[in-house]
């Protein structure tokens, strides 16, 4: 689910960078000394926030991995304690959806 996620928020933003590669890339602006300018600015900007989203979408990646791995470990380490928590949680829910 992350890999879709962070995939998702990459095509969203390269095609937010594409948009405005081409709304800037008109030839009729290049007449404006201060559009050059801008045309850096916006470059150096959307390099930076493609590096940093990728960065934090690895970094979650890697947050969500060790969680994994962390509940896998107590789950192999105290079987017992996580079927009786199951089992109080099935219970709980069995208990109130009788009520209904």
């Amino acid at each position: 689910m992350t890999s879709e996620t962070t995939t998702s928020t990459q095509g969203e933003l390269e095609k937010l960078v594409t948009d405005l590669r081409g709304l800037l890339a008109s030839k009729e602006l290049d007449a404006v000394p201060e559009i050059k300018l801008l045309r850096q600015r916006l470059d150096d900007g959307m390099h930076s926030v493609r590096d940093s989203a990728v960065r934090a979408a690895q970094e979650a990646a890697r947050q969500a991995k060790e969680a994994a791995q962390a509940a896998d470990r107590y789950a192999h380490d105290e079987p017992w304690r996580v079927a009786g928590g199951a089992l109080a949680v099935g219970a709980l829910v069995g208990f109130l959806l009788a009520r209904r």
